[in-house]
């Protein structure tokens, strides 16, 4: 099973580092499949707008909720984000080189979101991906039952990561 993780400390930092870890891919060819996110700064102070960016080639879409300046709630938007999914997993298929997902959040560890997707993608033996926080790293590490890799959060170690699944990949088949 090839699944890999990894969390940065800063807010956004992991989102930064999968989006251009993908933009690389993609540049050389690699065929990348799922999600990356792109957060971008309100103009009234509140929190980031989060979008994210169905791999390879698009859409864009939405997955925060503007709950308001007071609101602590979470702000993702469930229905949104189930879209993404539904059309990253629709581009899954043989020819998928990489599954990246810019996160292992709430709905992974209640068993939603791309939890199935990855499940999926390690069954094909697609190497998989994946960004996290702590506040879901034990339902990461339940899922993953102790075969995935972390990574520190820095893009050669991800391409060192990626590379070299990409050549065992190759060399089986």
């Amino acid at each position: 099973m090839k699944l890999a993780c990894t969390k940065a400390p800063g807010r956004g930092d992991t989102d930064l580092i999968l989006a251009g870890l993908a933009s690389e891919l993609a540049a050389r060819g690699i065929r990348c499949c799922g999600t990356v996110q792109i957060n971008t700064d309100r103009c009234d102070a509140g929190p980031c707008d989060m979008d994210v960016m169905v791999l390879p080639d698009g859409p864009v879409l939405r997955i925060s909720q503007n709950l308001g300046a007071g609101a602590r709630g979470c702000r993702l938007d469930p229905e949104s984000l189930e879209v993404a999914v539904g059309q990253a997993a629709t581009r899954l298929d043989a020819d998928t080189q990489l599954l990246i997902v810019n996160k292992f959040g709430k709905l992974e560890a209640e068993g939603r979101g791309f939890r199935d997707v990855i499940a999926e993608a390690l069954a094909m033996d697609i190497p998989v991906l994946v960004g996290l926080n702590t506040l879901n790293q034990a339902a990461f590490d339940a899922f993953a039952g102790g075969l995935a890799t972390e990574l520190p959060p820095e893009k050669d170690a991800l391409a060192g990561w990626v590379n070299g699944a990409l050549r065992t990949a190759a060399e089986a088949a």
